[in-house]
C-alpha cells in the first residue's frame, strides 16, 4: 500500500508538472504528430530514393516549412505596406468613412468624425507597431516551430518504433480496450484533420475567387488571413468578409457585389462549409462518428479548448465511443482480465 501511495503520488506530481511545462507548445506537438503521419507516405518514398532516414525526413519537412514561412513573409510585407498607405491618406480615409456612415437611415445627422479619425489613426499606427508585435511573438513562435518540427522529424524516422513500444508497455487484457481506443482516434483524427484541410482550402478560394473579381487588394493576403481564422467553427471568415464587402460598400460605393460577397460568405462559408461539409467529411472519413456527433465536437471543442479543441473534441468524443462499446460488448476486456485472472492462480497452484 506504501509503495502504490508514493508512486501515484510522485507520477501525479511529475504529470501535472510537464503539462503544466508543456501547455505553451503542445499544440505544437500534437500538430507536428499528425502532419508527420500524414507525409509518411511521402517520407517513404523520398527514402527509397536516398536510402538515408534524415535526409529523407529533413526533404519531407521542407514540404511544409517552406511554403508556410513564404506566405507570412508576404503577408507581413503587403501589410506593412497597407499600413503606411493608410497612415499617409488617413484624413481622406476618414472623410470618406464618415461620408458613408451619414447615409445610413437614422445617423444623417450624428457626429462621428472623431470615432472616425481615431479610428483610423489607430489603424495608421499598427505599422509601426508590427515590428515589436513580430519581436514579442519570435519567442513564443521559435519554441513552438521548434517543439512542431523536431516531433514531425521524430515521428517521421522512428513512428514504427514508438507505436511498437506503447503496444508493449499495455497488458494483454485491455488488448481489445487499446485496439478500440487505437481505432476511434485515428479515425476521428484523420477525419478532422482531413475535412478541415479541405474545407478551409475551399472557403479561402471562394474569398481569393471574389476579391480578384471585385477588384479588392490584398486579395491573396485576405484568403490566407481566411484559411487561419476560419479554423474557428461559426466565428471564423466572416471576420475576413464582412469587412470585405463594407470596403466595398464605403471605398467603391459597389453595392451589389457587396451584396453578393456577404451571401456567399454568409450562406456558403459559414453556414454551409463550416455547419455542414467539414462534419459531413470529417464524419465519413472517421468512420467512427456520426454527422451529429462529429458536429458536436468539433464546435463544442473549439469553443472550450480553443484552436486545439479541433483534435481534442473529436478524440474525447471518439475516445468515450470506444469505452462504451468495449464495455458493453458481450467479451469485452473483463472477460479478458478474468481469464489472465484464473491462469495467474492456476499458475500459482502449480
Amino acid at each position: 500500500m506504501r509503495r502504490l501511495l508514493v508512486t501515484t503520488l510522485l507520477s501525479s506530481i511529475v504529470i501535472v508538472l510537464f503539462l503544466y511545462m508543456v501547455r505553451r507548445v503542445i499544440v505544437a506537438g500534437v500538430l507536428g504528430v499528425i502532419i508527420a503521419v500524414y507525409l509518411r507516405p511521402l517520407y517513404l518514398r523520398l527514402l527509397r530514393l536516398t536510402r538515408r532516414r534524415a535526409p529523407a525526413a529533413l526533404l519531407t519537412l521542407v514540404v511544409i516549412v517552406v511554403p508556410v514561412l513564404a506566405a507570412i513573409a508576404y503577408s507581413y510585407a503587403e501589410l506593412s505596406d497597407l499600413a503606411k498607405h493608410v497612415d499617409v491618406n488617413r484624413e481622406a480615409i476618414a472623410a470618406q468613412v464618415t461620408a458613408a456612415v451619414r447615409t445610413i437611415p437614422f445617423l444623417e445627422d450624428a457626429n462621428v468624425g472623431a470615432s472616425v479619425r481615431a479610428w483610423v489613426l489607430t489603424t495608421s499606427a499598427y505599422g509601426a507597431r508590427l515590428p515589436g508585435m513580430l519581436r514579442g511573438l519570435v519567442v513564443g513562435f521559435s519554441i513552438a516551430a521548434t517543439v512542431f518540427i523536431f516531433t514531425a522529424f521524430y515521428i517521421l524516422m522512428d513512428a514504427d518504433v514508438l507505436a511498437t513500444w506503447m503496444r508493449s508497455k499495455i497488458p494483454p487484457r485491455y488488448a481489445e480496450l487499446r485496439v478500440a481506443l487505437e481505432t476511434s482516434v485515428s479515425g476521428v483524427l484523420y477525419g478532422a484533420i482531413y475535412s478541415t484541410l479541405v474545407t478551409q482550402t475551399l472557403k479561402s478560394a471562394m474569398i481569393l475567387a471574389m476579391n480578384l473579381v471585385f477588384g479588392v487588394p490584398l486579395a491573396a493576403v485576405l484568403a490566407i488571413l481566411s484559411f487561419i481564422i476560419g479554423f474557428f467553427p461559426i466565428v471564423g471568415s466572416w471576420s475576413v468578409y464582412v469587412p470585405t464587402a463594407l470596403w466595398l460598400l464605403v471605398f467603391r460605393g459597389a453595392t451589389v457585389p457587396a451584396i453578393v460577397m456577404l451571401l456567399v460568405g454568409f450562406l456558403g462559408n459559414t453556414l454551409f462549409i463550416s455547419m455542414y461539409l467539414r462534419p459531413k467529411l470529417a464524419a465519413d472519413r472517421s468512420r467512427v462518428l456520426n454527422f451529429y456527433w462529429m458536429l458536436v465536437a468539433l464546435v463544442t471543442g473549439v469553443y472550450t479548448f480553443g484552436l486545439a479543441g479541433i483534435l481534442i473534441g473529436p478524440i474525447l468524443i471518439g475516445m468515450l465511443k470506444a469505452i462504451i462499446d468495449t464495455v458493453s460488448a458481450t467479451k469485452g476486456w473483463r472477460v479478458l482480465d478474468e481469464s489472465d485472472a484464473d491462469e495467474s492462480i492456476a499458475g500459482a497452484t502449480a
